[in-house]
Protein backbone atom coordinates (compact mmCIF):
# COMPACT_ATOMS: atom_id res chain seq x y z
CA UNK A 1 0.00 0.00 0.00
CA UNK A 2 1.07 3.60 -0.67
CA UNK A 3 0.86 6.12 2.15
CA UNK A 4 1.29 9.88 1.86
CA UNK A 5 1.81 11.94 5.03
CA UNK A 6 1.12 15.67 4.88
CA UNK A 7 1.95 17.69 7.99
CA UNK A 8 1.90 21.41 8.61
CA UNK A 9 0.54 24.26 10.72
CA UNK A 10 -3.09 25.35 11.06
CA UNK A 11 -4.61 27.02 8.01
CA UNK A 12 -1.98 25.76 5.57
CA UNK A 13 -4.69 24.20 3.41
CA UNK A 14 -3.88 20.62 4.33
CA UNK A 15 -7.48 19.41 4.38
CA UNK A 16 -8.69 21.00 1.14
CA UNK A 17 -5.54 20.21 -0.84
CA UNK A 18 -5.21 16.69 0.56
CA UNK A 19 -8.83 15.92 -0.22
CA UNK A 20 -8.47 17.05 -3.84
CA UNK A 21 -5.14 15.29 -4.31
CA UNK A 22 -6.51 12.04 -2.90
CA UNK A 23 -9.50 12.22 -5.24
CA UNK A 24 -7.26 12.70 -8.28
CA UNK A 25 -4.91 9.90 -7.23
CA UNK A 26 -7.72 7.53 -6.23
CA UNK A 27 -6.51 7.32 -2.62
CA UNK A 28 -8.50 7.33 0.61
CA UNK A 29 -8.25 10.71 2.30
CA UNK A 30 -7.93 10.74 6.09
CA UNK A 31 -8.28 14.12 7.82
CA UNK A 32 -6.73 13.30 11.20
CA UNK A 33 -7.28 16.85 12.42
CA UNK A 34 -11.00 16.20 12.16
CA UNK A 35 -10.63 13.30 14.59
CA UNK A 36 -9.02 15.55 17.20
CA UNK A 37 -11.63 18.22 16.56
CA UNK A 38 -14.35 15.65 17.22
CA UNK A 39 -12.78 14.68 20.53
CA UNK A 40 -12.37 18.38 21.34
CA UNK A 41 -16.02 18.96 20.56
CA UNK A 42 -16.96 16.29 23.08
CA UNK A 43 -15.10 18.19 25.80
CA UNK A 44 -16.65 21.48 24.71
CA UNK A 45 -20.13 19.98 24.91
CA UNK A 46 -19.38 18.75 28.39
CA UNK A 47 -18.48 22.31 29.40
CA UNK A 48 -14.72 22.01 29.74
CA UNK A 49 -12.20 24.63 28.60
CA UNK A 50 -8.72 24.08 27.15
CA UNK A 51 -7.22 23.43 30.59
CA UNK A 52 -9.01 20.06 30.50
CA UNK A 53 -9.33 19.85 34.27
CA UNK A 54 -11.20 16.58 34.18
CA UNK A 55 -10.79 12.81 34.01
CA UNK A 56 -9.78 12.49 30.36
CA UNK A 57 -9.64 8.69 30.36
CA UNK A 58 -13.14 8.43 31.79
CA UNK A 59 -14.55 10.72 29.09
CA UNK A 60 -12.72 8.84 26.32
CA UNK A 61 -14.14 5.55 27.56
CA UNK A 62 -17.58 6.97 26.84
CA UNK A 63 -16.67 8.53 23.48
CA UNK A 64 -16.99 7.05 20.00
CA UNK A 65 -15.31 8.78 17.05
CA UNK A 66 -15.75 7.31 13.61
CA UNK A 67 -14.84 8.15 10.01
CA UNK A 68 -17.33 7.13 7.36
CA UNK A 69 -17.12 7.68 3.63
CA UNK A 70 -20.48 8.86 2.31
CA UNK A 71 -20.70 9.21 -1.49
CA UNK A 72 -16.90 9.38 -1.60
CA UNK A 73 -16.74 12.12 1.04
CA UNK A 74 -15.23 11.73 4.49
CA UNK A 75 -17.76 12.44 7.25
CA UNK A 76 -16.88 12.52 10.94
CA UNK A 77 -19.21 11.11 13.56
CA UNK A 78 -19.16 11.72 17.30
CA UNK A 79 -21.18 9.28 19.37
CA UNK A 80 -23.22 8.45 16.28
CA UNK A 81 -23.88 12.08 15.25
CA UNK A 82 -22.49 13.62 12.06
CA UNK A 83 -20.42 16.59 13.33
CA UNK A 84 -18.43 17.26 10.14
CA UNK A 85 -19.52 20.90 9.96
CA UNK A 86 -19.67 21.67 13.69
CA UNK A 87 -16.03 20.74 14.29
CA UNK A 88 -14.83 23.58 12.03
CA UNK A 89 -15.63 26.43 14.43
CA UNK A 90 -12.79 28.46 16.03
CA UNK A 91 -13.76 27.05 19.44
CA UNK A 92 -13.44 23.49 18.19
CA UNK A 93 -10.08 24.37 16.63
CA UNK A 94 -8.63 25.61 19.91
CA UNK A 95 -9.97 22.65 21.84
CA UNK A 96 -8.54 20.29 19.21
CA UNK A 97 -5.11 21.79 19.84
CA UNK A 98 -5.57 21.24 23.58
CA UNK A 99 -6.71 17.61 23.40
CA UNK A 100 -4.05 16.73 20.82
CA UNK A 101 -1.42 17.48 23.46
CA UNK A 102 -2.86 14.80 25.77
CA UNK A 103 -1.08 11.42 25.35
CA UNK A 104 -4.25 9.46 26.19
CA UNK A 105 -6.12 11.14 23.35
CA UNK A 106 -3.32 10.46 20.87
CA UNK A 107 -3.22 6.79 21.89
CA UNK A 108 -7.00 6.62 21.55
CA UNK A 109 -6.85 7.71 17.89
CA UNK A 110 -3.51 6.22 16.79
CA UNK A 111 -4.71 2.68 16.10
CA UNK A 112 -7.59 3.93 13.96
CA UNK A 113 -5.23 5.97 11.79
CA UNK A 114 -2.67 3.20 11.32
CA UNK A 115 -5.34 0.63 10.50
CA UNK A 116 -6.67 2.82 7.69
CA UNK A 117 -3.15 3.17 6.25
CA UNK A 118 -2.48 -0.55 6.47
CA UNK A 119 -5.62 -1.47 4.54
CA UNK A 120 -5.76 1.31 1.90
CA UNK A 121 -3.71 3.62 -0.30
CA UNK A 122 -4.09 6.70 1.87
CA UNK A 123 -3.31 10.37 1.93
CA UNK A 124 -3.31 11.42 5.58
CA UNK A 125 -2.83 14.91 6.94
CA UNK A 126 -2.26 16.27 10.42
CA UNK A 127 0.50 17.54 12.71
CA UNK A 128 2.59 14.42 13.36
CA UNK A 129 1.74 12.00 10.55
CA UNK A 130 5.23 11.73 9.09
CA UNK A 131 6.98 11.86 12.46
CA UNK A 132 4.77 9.63 14.65
CA UNK A 133 1.66 8.13 13.04
CA UNK A 134 3.21 6.92 9.77
CA UNK A 135 6.99 7.23 10.19
CA UNK A 136 7.51 4.87 7.22
CA UNK A 137 5.14 6.71 4.86
CA UNK A 138 5.99 6.41 1.16
CA UNK A 139 5.92 10.19 0.70
CA UNK A 140 6.16 12.90 3.35
CA UNK A 141 5.28 16.56 2.78
CA UNK A 142 5.51 19.53 5.14
CA UNK A 143 2.89 21.97 3.86
CA UNK A 144 3.17 25.54 5.09
CA UNK A 145 2.58 29.23 4.33
CA UNK A 146 3.05 32.50 6.21
CA UNK A 147 0.80 33.10 9.22
CA UNK A 148 -0.73 36.15 7.52
CA UNK A 149 -1.68 34.21 4.39
CA UNK A 150 -3.00 31.27 6.40
CA UNK A 151 -5.17 33.62 8.47
CA UNK A 152 -6.53 35.28 5.33
CA UNK A 153 -7.50 31.90 3.87
CA UNK A 154 -9.12 30.69 7.10
CA UNK A 155 -11.01 33.97 7.54
CA UNK A 156 -12.51 33.72 4.04
CA UNK A 157 -13.44 30.07 4.69
CA UNK A 158 -15.22 30.90 7.96
CA UNK A 159 -17.05 33.87 6.44
CA UNK A 160 -18.20 31.65 3.59
CA UNK A 161 -19.75 29.32 6.14
CA UNK A 162 -21.52 32.18 7.89
CA UNK A 163 -19.33 32.00 11.01
CA UNK A 164 -19.00 35.43 12.66
CA UNK A 165 -15.40 36.42 13.42
CA UNK A 166 -12.75 39.00 12.49
CA UNK A 167 -9.47 38.66 10.64
CA UNK A 168 -7.59 39.78 13.75
CA UNK A 169 -9.22 37.05 15.83
CA UNK A 170 -8.40 34.41 13.23
CA UNK A 171 -4.77 35.55 13.04
CA UNK A 172 -4.42 35.44 16.83
CA UNK A 173 -5.90 31.94 16.86
CA UNK A 174 -3.51 30.82 14.11
CA UNK A 175 -0.46 32.20 15.92
CA UNK A 176 -1.56 30.76 19.26
CA UNK A 177 -2.23 27.36 17.77
CA UNK A 178 1.14 27.40 15.98
CA UNK A 179 2.88 28.01 19.30
CA UNK A 180 0.86 25.36 21.13
CA UNK A 181 1.35 22.74 18.42
CA UNK A 182 5.10 23.33 18.12
CA UNK A 183 5.78 23.43 21.86
CA UNK A 184 3.60 20.63 23.20
CA UNK A 185 5.46 17.81 24.96
CA UNK A 186 3.71 15.01 23.06
CA UNK A 187 4.36 14.73 19.30
CA UNK A 188 5.01 18.44 18.62
CA UNK A 189 4.52 19.80 15.12
CA UNK A 190 7.79 19.64 13.20
CA UNK A 191 9.04 18.73 9.77
CA UNK A 192 10.11 15.10 9.42
CA UNK A 193 13.76 14.80 8.41
CA UNK A 194 12.82 13.17 5.10
CA UNK A 195 9.81 15.39 4.30
CA UNK A 196 9.66 17.70 1.29
CA UNK A 197 8.72 21.31 2.14
CA UNK A 198 5.82 22.75 0.15
CA UNK A 199 5.48 26.49 0.84
CA UNK A 200 2.27 27.84 -0.73
CA UNK A 201 2.52 31.44 0.50
CA UNK A 202 2.64 32.76 -3.06
CA UNK A 203 0.44 30.07 -4.64
CA UNK A 204 -3.26 29.98 -5.42
CA UNK A 205 -5.26 26.78 -4.92
CA UNK A 206 -4.53 25.42 -8.39
CA UNK A 207 -0.80 26.07 -8.07
CA UNK A 208 -0.72 24.56 -4.59
CA UNK A 209 -2.51 21.43 -5.78
CA UNK A 210 -0.13 21.08 -8.72
CA UNK A 211 2.83 21.36 -6.33
CA UNK A 212 1.46 18.69 -3.98
CA UNK A 213 0.67 16.29 -6.81
CA UNK A 214 4.13 16.77 -8.33
CA UNK A 215 5.82 15.90 -5.04
CA UNK A 216 3.63 12.84 -4.51
CA UNK A 217 4.02 11.54 -8.05
CA UNK A 218 7.78 12.06 -7.92
CA UNK A 219 7.83 10.12 -4.66
CA UNK A 220 5.88 7.13 -5.96
CA UNK A 221 7.28 7.23 -9.48
CA UNK A 222 4.30 8.05 -11.70
CA UNK A 223 3.82 10.70 -14.39
CA UNK A 224 3.06 14.25 -13.34
CA UNK A 225 -0.26 15.19 -14.90
CA UNK A 226 -2.66 17.12 -12.62
CA UNK A 227 -5.84 15.62 -14.04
Amino acid sequence: MVSVAIDGPAGAGKSSLSRKAAEILGFIYVDTGALYRAVGLKFLRLGYDTRLECSVDKILSDTEVDIRFVSGEQRVFLDGEDVTDEIRTPEASMMASAVSAVPLVREYLLDMQRKLAKENNVLMDGRDIGTVVLPDATVKIYLTASAQVRAERRYKELCGKGIQTTFEEVLRDIEKRDYNDMHRKTAPLRKADDAVIADTTDCNIEQSLELILRIIRDGIGIENNVS
